[in-house]
């Protein structure tokens, strides 16, 4: 579609986990570059990052979306106190549209307080499963038998109650700002356009389209990094590439580099600048770095071992290179599910993080031709496709 014939006002919104926040800065730039006026509010912690964008930053209230015993305010208690604080924002910059991340309610909430359209950016694979489907982030796949499909839907009154809970949760902070009630699920998804930001390959088949949902692939973007030598030597290169927020103790990277010590690759590891506690004992045919660029190496790479973190995920399959995936929580367990459904890569239970499991799937990653075209294939897509571009397309559709 053209252009529209002025530029806009975006206000976007995320969530500060980069997992959240890239995506976001993706589509930011993307905006930018297309002429339009973006102000992006979200942690503090990447205002320089988005500044160099061309965007505006503004701080977001900083919460916690899941409660703790140590922080037992609820969710949506801590929704309105954000809304709250968003809400002059969105009044003072009167913006043609508000995108929000999924998990960042605030301002979308801000929005349709003040009358401006909402998208919501999903930085994963689509969290509406469908009729005889597993639960969300269980780590199953989808059932391939009529009774698969049945077992799942009889189970899923337990999940249907998780949703029921959720979607109370947040008709009551819609009460709290003085907003009508919604009768659906998944109630913090925009209907007016909901950008899915993972590739068309990961997502299951639907009998049935989702409403304004577009599966527009992965919105990738990484802060600069310095450049990074391999280990040397000219076998296949491992990317130990873990979470930059979970597995505190490092269990996936000390797994690793110990299974792959006497392997016959060249291993490169990373710690993301998270503390490592006790020392890491580094191979010969390894290096181990604090920060590097995922876009300049995964290229170079044959395997990338993973927690299944979708932004790692998705640009290691951009890079064309299959997956070892250890899920530590949440959303990477589906990522698991969907990489063994694709066939992209392997997976292996969080229970069997040790050396043995870890290095007998890398072995397997390397040695099944299949998984490696099957991953070039998604590469291709990639570079056929301009995600950040579709995405901003819609939104302006959105907006004018």
């Amino acid at each position: 579609m053209p252009p529209p014939d002025r530029p806009l006002r975006l206000l976007l919104g995320a969530f500060g986990d980069p997992g959240h926040a890239f995506p976001l800065i993706a589509l930011g730039s993307a905006l930018v570059a297309r002429g339009h006026e973006v102000v992006l509010q979200t942690w503090s912690r990447w205002e320089e990052d988005v500044r160099a964008t061309g965007m505006g930053f503004e701080a977001a209230p900083e919460y916690h979306v899941f409660p703790t015993r140590e922080r037992p305010l609820k969710p949506y208690e801590a929704v309105v106190r954000a809304t709250g604080e968003t809400r002059p924002l969105v009044a003072a910059l009167r913006p043609d549209a508000v995108v929000a991340d999924i998990l960042t309610l605030a301002p979308a909430l801000a929005a349709e307080l003040e009358g401006v359209p909402v998208a919501t950016v999903i930085p994963h694979t689509d969290p509406r499963m469908g009729q005889g489907w597993p639960p969300y982030s269980a780590g199953a796949r989808l059932p391939r038998t009529l009774v698969g499909r049945r077992l799942w839907g009889a189970l899923s009154r337990l999940t249907d109650a998780g949703l029921e809970h959720g979607r109370r949760e947040l008709n009551e902070t819609r009460r709290r700002l003085e907003l009508g009630p919604l009768d659906r699920v998944h109630g913090g998804i925009s209907q007016a356009l909901a950008l899915v930001a993972t590739f068309p390959a990961l997502e299951y088949p639907r009998a049935v389209a989702l409403p304004a949902t577009h599966v527009v692939g992965p919105l990738l973007w990484e802060p600069p990094a310095a450049e990074v030598q391999l280990a040397p030597g000219d076998g296949p290169v491992v990317l130990v590439a873990p979470s930059t927020s979970q597995d505190p103790s490092h269990q996936l990277l000390r797994a690793t580099l110990r299974g792959l010590a006497d392997a016959p690759v060249r291993v490169l590891a990373v710690w993301n600048g998270r503390p490592l506690g006790e020392p890491v004992d580094v191979p010969a045919n390894a290096r181990l770095v604090e920060w590097l660029s995922y876009a300049r190496t995964m290229p170079l790479c044959d395997v990338v071992v993973c927690h299944g973190g979708h932004g790692t995920l998705a640009r290691a399959l951009a890079s064309g290179c299959p997956v070892v995936v250890v899920p530590a929580a949440g959303d990477m367990n589906e990522s698991a599910a969907r990489v063994d459904w694709a066939g992209v890569g392997v997976r292996v239970p969080r229970r069997l993080c040790a050396p043995g499991p870890v290095r007998l799937a890398v072995e397997r990653a390397l040695g099944e031709t299949r998984l490696r075209a099957r991953a070039r294939e998604l590469a291709t897509w990639w570079g056929e496709h301009d995600p950040p571009g579709r995405a901003a397309e819609l939104i302006e559709e959105l907006a004018t």
